[in-house]
């Protein structure tokens, strides 16, 4: 494995680290503030401490470049707002910990947007550990906290599934000619034009709300929404889409090792079996060859 390769994935990891605790500070946010004001005040405070950085590193903009203007555009809407928005609501539902199951579909769905969005040819392999790994989380779900059937909670969080794989891909291909801060960088300044004025149109004014909540609140727009995509975008343009999107297979297990303290889920033995089992998956995800796009005029 090449040290490019490793590089990415080690970033991606790094960020599955971050963003494994988003479920859990959302379910904790939720309890004193409401999920309107969670989406867009999470992407606004993102938005200013990302335009503050551009403006320090005096980064060139990049809204010159109609094509680049689309991916940011569309990358936003997924990522910014689709993701945040069905997962703010679901989890008003279902437990942080059954909610970061579900997301383990996450993996599966990138391998295909790596396909259908950038042009990636992770070969029928990958796309076999993408399944495996889906269904070890499905198997999972159904055994823990799903028996009762799947409901609106879980529907909205498979909604969250697709529109964040989509993101992924095109923030990915993104990140291939923009450093990968960048790119969340002018998703979150491209968007605050509509995610400020939300955010303070949906404000708790008067409401009474714990430091720890407003902690909460910190984590998910400077880490979930920002510092986290540093590290992501960067492993995506490194490693490839779809294979470092096998990272997300962790993530599930964070999610849920993190809603014990945070939450009080407390996990169980069978937890950490299907834990153990989900990183062998990846384990053989990653010795599996991936075919990158050939650039340009290539031969």
């Amino acid at each position: 494995m090449d040290r490019r390769l490793s590089l990415g994935l080690f970033l991606g990891f790094v960020a599955v680290l971050m963003f494994g605790g988003t479920l859990p500070m959302t379910r904790f946010a939720l309890g004193e503030l409401n999920p309107w004001f969670i989406t867009f005040g999470r992407a606004a405070l993102a938005g200013i401490a990302a335009l503050a950085l551009v403006l320090v590193m005096r980064r060139p903009w990049p809204f010159s470049a109609p094509a680049t203007v689309r991916d940011l555009a569309l990358s936003s809407v997924a990522l910014i707002f689709g993701f945040p928005i069905f997962i703010a609501i679901a989890t008003r539902t279902v437990p942080a910990s059954h909610g970061g199951i579900v997301l383990g579909l996450l993996p599966l769905f990138t391998a295909i947007a790596a396909v259908v969005v950038a042009g990636e040819r992770p070969g029928l392999p990958l796309f076999a550990a993408s399944a495996v790994g889906a269904g070890l989380v499905a198997t999972f779900a159904l055994r823990n906290g799903g028996a009762g059937g799947l409901g609106t909670g879980d529907t909205l969080l498979f909604l969250g599934v697709v529109v964040c794989a989509a993101g992924y891909g095109i923030s990915g291909r993104l990140a291939r000619r923009m450093a990968g801060w960048e790119v969340i960088a002018f998703m979150l300044i491209l968007c605050l034009p509509v995610t400020l004025p939300l955010a303070l149109l949906t404000f708790p004014w008067g409401a009474s709300v714990s430091v720890p909540v407003w902690g909460a609140f910190a984590y998910l727009g400077l880490f979930s929404q920002l510092i986290g995509f540093f590290f992501w975008n960067a492993g995506l343009a490194m490693g490839g889409i779809a294979r470092v999107g096998q990272m997300q297979l962790l993530q599930t297990f964070v999610t849920v090792a993190l809603a014990w303290p945070v939450n009080g889920e407390k996990p169980d033995p069978e937890t950490i079996g299907f834990a153990v089992a989900v990183v062998l998956v990846v384990a053989i995800a990653q010795r599996v060859a991936v075919r990158r796009p050939r650039p340009p005029g290539g031969g």
